[in-house]
């Protein structure tokens, strides 16, 4: 996981939690079955009316698997890892490949083409359509994770909505009186910790993750074609160097 993922997570759950503690309340007066049905679910039925099925089902475990979770390999390390292997095709030709070893699945996909010998073309075109469909499935978890997000407050006040009407409807029972307000507060507050902690935050990651994902399979395309053509391993850099943070170009000018 992300590290400063896991760090907000964290000191979101234990800033409510410290709250509630420090507050002297009990985390069982906290939880209400109703409001959370009321919010959970109604955000759920909301965000599928927006999108279709295959979208949320895509976009639900894009978000766990890819907002929650770091890049393996950071830009500077990709560049130094195709410079590596250019530097054995100028020397080997693309049947050194055979022993180059690499952990990216894009890059090893790219270098099995130039190994079997498959022209310039195909090999820019097969892998822009596996970069352009892996972002869009990541734009769709993002738009689905802040869907849920944008709706989450919503049912919320719905929830409180709902348990106000529960509460004037039955003002001759005083039994039943605090269920009700419990409802009527507690959806407010579980709306806004699912869109404010977990949906929108997800959301924001994904997009994040898109765009270093798509910086990070255009400069393996890019790699992968001079490889082919068999570049010197300094052109390469050089060329690749362009896709890194600048902060990252003076220390590799300065190298």
């Amino acid at each position: 996981m992300d590290f400063a993922t896991a760090i907000g997570l964290v000191a979101g759950v234990g800033t409510v939690l410290g709250m509630i503690l420090i507050g002297g309340g009990s985390l069982a007066s906290y939880f209400d079955e109703v409001a959370l049905v009321c919010v959970i679910g109604g955000a759920f039925a909301s965000t599928m009316v927006r999108f279709t099925f295959p979208t949320m089902m895509s976009g639900l475990p894009m978000g766990i698997r890819y907002g929650l979770s770091m890049l393996k390999t950071s830009p500077r390390q990709l560049l130094d890892e195709i410079t590596q292997v250019a530097d054995v095709v100028r020397k080997s030709g693309p049947m050194g490949l055979e022993n180059v070893q690499v952990d990216n699945p894009t890059l090893a996909q790219g270098l099995r083409y130039v190994a079997d010998g498959y022209d310039r073309e195909f090999i820019k075109d097969a892998l822009e359509k596996d970069r352009d469909n892996f972002v869009q499935r990541l734009e769709d978890g993002s738009k689905v994770w802040r869907g849920i997000g944008d709706v989450a407050p919503a049912w919320g006040m719905i929830s409180t909505v709902v348990g106000m009407i529960m509460m004037f409807a039955n003002m001759e029972d005083p039994s039943k009186l605090g269920p009700a307000m419990a409802v009527s507060l507690l959806g407010t507050l579980y709306g806004s910790l699912i869109a404010n902690v977990i949906a929108l935050p997800i959301a924001d990651k994904l997009a994040m993750r898109l765009s270093a994902e798509e910086v990070l399979r255009s400069m393996i395309i890019d790699g992968i074609l001079q490889i082919r053509d068999q570049r010197s391993p300094t052109i390469v850099r050089e060329m690749l160097s362009a896709y890194l943070p600048e902060h990252h170009r003076e220390e590799l000018a300065e190298a």
